[in-house]
């Protein structure tokens, strides 16, 4: 009988690589692997190959002409089982998905493919909650199935309607589809209506965690009934109540969202603000209103990444955008003078990833509730992301410097080199050069978003060769294996080599953590990221003004993002179909006629013809 301590490794596992094609035969292709690694995988005579698509997009066999799509130079993600053999590992493929053709090397880089793409995942959300009929809010429930069933909890959370608000906004800016607009003005109404509180003596506006529907009754939730919020009122519910509203009003001017926009903005100014120290407590008592209450527990006078950073993308872009205001173009600055100032590491150890969870005097809290000291990464990316938004309204050397050094450092410690895609949650300090995983290695989908986002602004505003490669390996694994091709939307969380994870609340497709928001967003603005500053392509966009849009000066302000200093102008506008000439092409404005009804604005926007 062999000795254990002489037998040789016999198992197998199933995993993905992904590369860049190098050369291929028959029976073996050799594949470059993002970090640069040569990897050979074999296929068989059983290997199946299909094309990346869309969603919406049928399934597209290659199988037969395999050979010709595995040109040197194409990305492939190869999965199948793994062997040991002769102490390497042999890589069988069983399934190839290979990104793109000769003449569109990167599909998702195609004018209308993330627009597309939302326009089919709103059509999955407006079926799942209201039917093919009438929207009624009252229909709507946050938790979903994963093929968009209701579950029998009948919460309607406030945050997760304002983020379906925010999705379907989007979509119609990127379509003009009327069905979803509609969605978005009924359900800010029904947050008007039913989970929104006026206090006139503060002159403030709260939003209620959440309504509990029982026989037909409401029930106020007032406080979190989110587990690491329990019985506070938490800034990032508060702000995330406002990312639906903003970007609805953004298209309608809708007077009554702007003036629930502007108590709640007042509500953060008044209770969460530091006015010595700088920042926003990350929560309040909901008896008291204080940051500094005993019955806060761990949460008492602390400050965190969504309390300060949080307010940026989920609505004070879009409301700079809307109103151009100065003061809010203030708050901008402030909370990334306190990113810069606070969150990262500094001095001769300092680690890559920033700190996310203060003490009220900015000291690091390292030992709080799951996070200690461990860090999420898509925090790390949308830091990176954000500032360079803020960059573009308001350059400062500082913004710049750490944007870019977070988009240098991260692929090292944070990206899965062999597979693609990035990780969740990692221990901040380093042992033996790793970065630990602190419960898994799953890939969740608003953290890919992330990373798109980051490294195509960071393409797009440097011009960085190796920024948009990250992009499109992001981009290209987000595609690959998050959308659901079979029961629609994308997928919460995939285990690392790419299948779908589907339990507990990840197999959901509305939950507490997931409705529309980071979905949309990934596609709206990677469309206008990649039309505008990547390839320098014309995009439309679609507004709807109210006969009494409260916008500054009746002028209604078209620029999806902040994009100051990139060359891109107002090149043709359209009302109800009628070419318009009341606007500025240079700071992307049109002035609003006056009319008796709601008007269509088509706005074209056109990037600067000549190369940089």
């Amino acid at each position: 009988m062999r000795s254990p301590d002489t037998a040789p490794v016999d198992f197998s596992f199933s995993d993905t690589v992904t590369g860049y094609v190098v050369d291929s035969r028959p029976g073996s292709i050799d594949l470059r692997t993002l970090d640069g690694r040569p990897v050979t995988v074999h296929p068989t005579e059983t290997t199946s190959a299909q094309l990346l698509r869309n969603l919406g997009e049928p399934y597209r066999d290659v199988t037969g002409t395999m050979a010709d799509h595995l040109r040197p130079g194409r990305l492939v993600f190869s999965h199948g089982p793994v062997y040991p053999d002769s102490g390497a590992l042999h890589f069988q493929a069983a399934q190839l998905v290979i990104v793109g053709e000769e003449n569109s090397p990167y599909p998702f880089e195609e004018p209308g493919w993330w627009t597309r793409q939302l326009h089919q995942i709103a059509a999955f959300y407006r079926l799942a909650q209201f039917g093919t009929g009438a929207v009624d809010f009252a229909d709507y429930r946050t938790e979903l199935l994963s093929a968009g069933g209701k579950t029998g909890l009948r919460i309607q959370e406030t945050d997760t309607i304002s983020r379906l608000l925010y999705g379907m906004a989007s979509a119609y800016t990127l379509t003009g589809d009327e069905d979803l607009l509609d969605v978005a003005e009924r359900g800010s109404r029904y947050l008007h209506d039913h989970m929104r509180f006026h206090d006139p003596d503060a002159d403030v506006v709260y939003w209620y965690h959440g309504i509990d529907i029982q026989d037909h009754r409401e029930r106020k939730l007032f406080a979190s009934e989110f587990g690491d919020d329990y019985r506070a009122i938490p800034a990032y519910e508060q702000i995330y109540a406002l990312v639906g509203l903003v970007q609805t009003y953004r298209l309608t001017g809708d007077p009554r969202i702007k003036a629930d926009i502007e108590g709640t903005v007042r509500l953060f100014e008044r209770y969460f603000a530091d006015p010595k120290l700088g920042g926003y407590y990350s929560h309040i008592d909901p008896v008291t209103l204080s940051p500094h209450q005993d019955s806060l527990g761990p949460n008492r006078a602390r400050k965190n990444w969504n309390s300060i950073g949080d307010h940026a993308p989920a609505y004070l872009f879009n409301l700079f955008l809307a109103t151009g205001e100065d003061r809010y173009r203030r708050m901008l600055e402030h909370t990334f003078d306190m990113i810069c100032t606070h969150l990262p590491e500094r001095g001769p150890d300092a680690g890559p990833f920033v700190q996310e969870r203060f003490h009220g005097d900015w000291t690091p809290d390292r030992s709080w509730g799951w996070q200690q000291d461990r860090a999420v990464v898509g925090h790390n990316l949308k830091i990176a992301w954000n500032l360079m938004r803020m960059d573009a309204l308001q350059p400062k050397r500082e913004y710049r410097e750490l944007a870019e050094r977070i988009g240098r450092t991260m692929p090292d410690v944070a990206r899965d080199p062999q597979r693609g895609g990035w990780y969740d949650l990692l221990q901040r300090q380093s042992e033996n050069g790793r970065h630990s995983f602190v419960w898994h290695d799953r890939k969740s989908w608003w953290q890919q978003e992330q990373a798109v986002l980051a490294y195509l602004i960071l393409a797009g505003r440097t011009g960085g060769e190796e920024y948009l490669r990250q992009a499109r390996e992001s981009a290209a694994f987000y595609n690959a294996f998050f959308l659901d091709h079979d029961e629609g939307g994308v997928f919460f969380t995939v285990l690392a080599q790419g299948l779908p994870f589907l339990f507990g609340n990840e197999r959901l497709k509305g939950s507490h953590a997931m409705s529309m928001y980071h979905k949309a967003e990934l596609c709206y603005l990677a469309e206008v990221y990649t039309r505008l500053l990547v390839h320098r392509d014309p995009l439309d966009l679609w507004f709807r003004p109210r006969p009494d849009a409260d916008f500054p000066d009746r002028t209604l302000r078209v620029s999806p993002d902040v994009l100051h200093g990139s060359g891109v102008v107002l090149e043709q506008v359209r009302i109800d179909g009628v070419p318009y000439d009341d606007f500025d092409a240079r700071t992307l404005t049109v002035r609003l006629p006056r009319s008796e009804h709601p008007v269509t604005v088509q706005a074209r926007l056109r990037p600067p013809r000549d190369p940089r």
